[in-house]
């Protein structure tokens, strides 16, 4: 069966959350690898509700960074594209190890920053 649009968004929503609530459980953990993952995919997913709020598709990384270019122009808000920078940085990380914790909780504020611009769109 497809999903329309609206149920997308719902279930991107629903992901958001949930990897949000594990990135906390991991920074409380001190699994800083792990956390900055799950931030990733939040930030992901939140980008994905607000596409398919549209009626638009994401599928790739690429596809994420073109939508929110989009709303960078749309918003006259070149923050949203530091902000997810540094969402994507996290992601990189997942792979490499190489980021202290002090900058993955930065980052983890970038992120919650991030989300709270995109969830004021939906």
């Amino acid at each position: 069966m497809v999903k329309s649009m609206s149920e997308n968004a719902e279930c991107y929503s629903n992901l958001m959350g949930k990897y949000f609530r594990e990135a906390e459980t991991f920074l409380a953990k001190g699994d800083f690898v792990q956390a900055g993952e799950k931030l990733w995919g939040a930030a992901a997913e939140m980008v994905k509700v607000v596409a398919a709020k549209r009626g638009v598709e994401l599928r790739t990384h690429g596809d994420l960074w073109k939508f929110v270019t989009k709303l960078r122009t749309e918003l006259k808000d070149p923050e949203l594209n530091k902000l997810f920078l540094q969402a994507n940085y996290l992601h990189q990380n997942f792979y490499e190890g190489i980021l202290p914790p002090e900058a993955v909780i930065d980052a983890a504020e970038a992120v919650k920053a991030f989300i709270d611009k995109l969830e004021r769109l939906v």
